[in-house]
């Protein structure tokens, strides 16, 4: 068991990172952060300058238990029916509002306009399922980003009034020991769609891009030749009349932590938390080298990179739909609802260069 005045450290850090950002409101324009021991709120200078130490906020989460964190007050909002977004109450019961570190927006989108739009696209998506039978073609989405990001929230956006007869999420685990002596995109090539299919995977092939490279799943050999080989891989896909679509989700550093901290303490989520999302936390910029080699390598003009911030889940997945119902050229599409993803919450490495995930 630590000693008390370690616990007591690790407490005064969570309580300092939810002080410093926990609090932000609008005010005349301006981000402000509220003191519940002042009267008026105090402008902000600067979210870094506020904020503990990235390093201590890291330590705070890893060392405090599920247990020690809510015995400090913080509590999750939403039941079995509103699971797609919960929120981090700190300890005087106001949101942690870690989601609008260097978003475009200052509100989080309504539920009602969420719900309302959600409605309209998943009409479209039925037609381009009925197209895509219809014309025996073939869809593979391939939903990557960091850890947290809102990869499986928005995929069950698209499948939720689906015949799931045509549309499947493809979610791996480990390689068994057969599968590592395979051709590495074999695994992979198995639940590839057949004609009128589509295929949803929850995480892909790009995790030797990301995380096998940067906790040392592979060799620097394996690493270059999965990068070399890959657009190779795609282009054949694609010449065998399937569309293939690549999302990368945007998440800022200190909403990441808030969504991990999420997990650890609200038992319906805790199954989300990994031991390698907890070893990421210090490989934020080892992830950043990946990511941005990966989008130099991969990222081509028929296979190109997407990107969703989505520190706003609901804004990101209403834009994501978006953009895959655009890409589809299926019959009888209503465009008045299918517009275009907003360019501030969509867009490619070199539309959106800070990717929604600076510092």
């Amino acid at each position: 068991m630590r000693p008390a005045s370690v616990s007591a450290a690790l407490s005064q850090t969570m309580m300092e990172y939810t002080d410093a950002v926990g609090r932000v409101r609008r005010n005349d324009e301006r981000l402000t952060v509220h003191d519940p021991n002042d009267s008026l709120p105090a402008p902000v200078v600067s979210t870094r300058q506020q904020v503990t130490d990235i390093d201590s906020l890291i330590e705070a989460f890893r060392s405090m238990s599920a247990e020690e964190i809510a015995a400090r007050g913080f509590t999750v909002e939403g039941t079995f029916d509103q699971v797609d977004d919960p929120i981090l109450l700190g300890p005087d019961g106001l949101p942690v509002n870690t989601w609008k570190e260097r978003y475009p927006y200052d509100e989080r989108m309504p539920r009602s306009e969420y719900e309302a739009l959600k409605r309209d696209l998943q009409v479209e998506l039925l037609k381009a399922q009925d197209w895509i039978r219809s014309t025996g073609h073939k869809l593979v989405l391939v939903f990557e980003g960091r850890d947290a990001a809102g990869k499986g929230g928005t995929i069950k956006r698209f499948l939720e009034h689906l015949d799931p007869r045509g549309a499947e999420v493809v979610a791996l685990g480990v390689p068994s020991e057969r599968e590592k002596g395979e051709w590495f995109f074999q695994r992979y090539v198995r639940h590839l769609p057949t004609r009128g299919e589509m295929r949803f995977f929850d995480r892909s092939w790009y995790n030797r891009a990301g995380v096998e490279r940067v906790m040392g799943y592979c060799t620097p050999e394996e690493y270059e030749e999965f990068l070399r080989s890959v657009p190779q891989f795609e282009e054949m896909l694609m010449n065998a009349d399937t569309t293939l679509i690549k999302l990368w989700f945007s998440v800022s550093r200190r909403e990441q932590i808030a969504r991990f901290t999420i997990r650890r303490i609200d038992p319906v989520r805790q199954w989300k938390l990994s031991p390698t999302d907890v070893a990421s936390l210090d490989r934020w910029d080892d992830y950043t080298e990946a990511k941005l080699t990966m989008f130099e390598r991969t990222s081509t003009e028929r296979a190109p990179w997407n990107i969703v911030r989505s520190n706003d889940k609901k804004r990101g997945r209403i834009n994501a739909i978006r953009h895959v119902l655009n890409v589809l050229p299926y019959d009888d599409k209503n465009l008045d609802v299918v517009v275009a993803p907003d360019p501030l919450i969509v867009g490619t490495p070199d539309t959106l260069p800070d990717h929604g995930e600076a510092w």
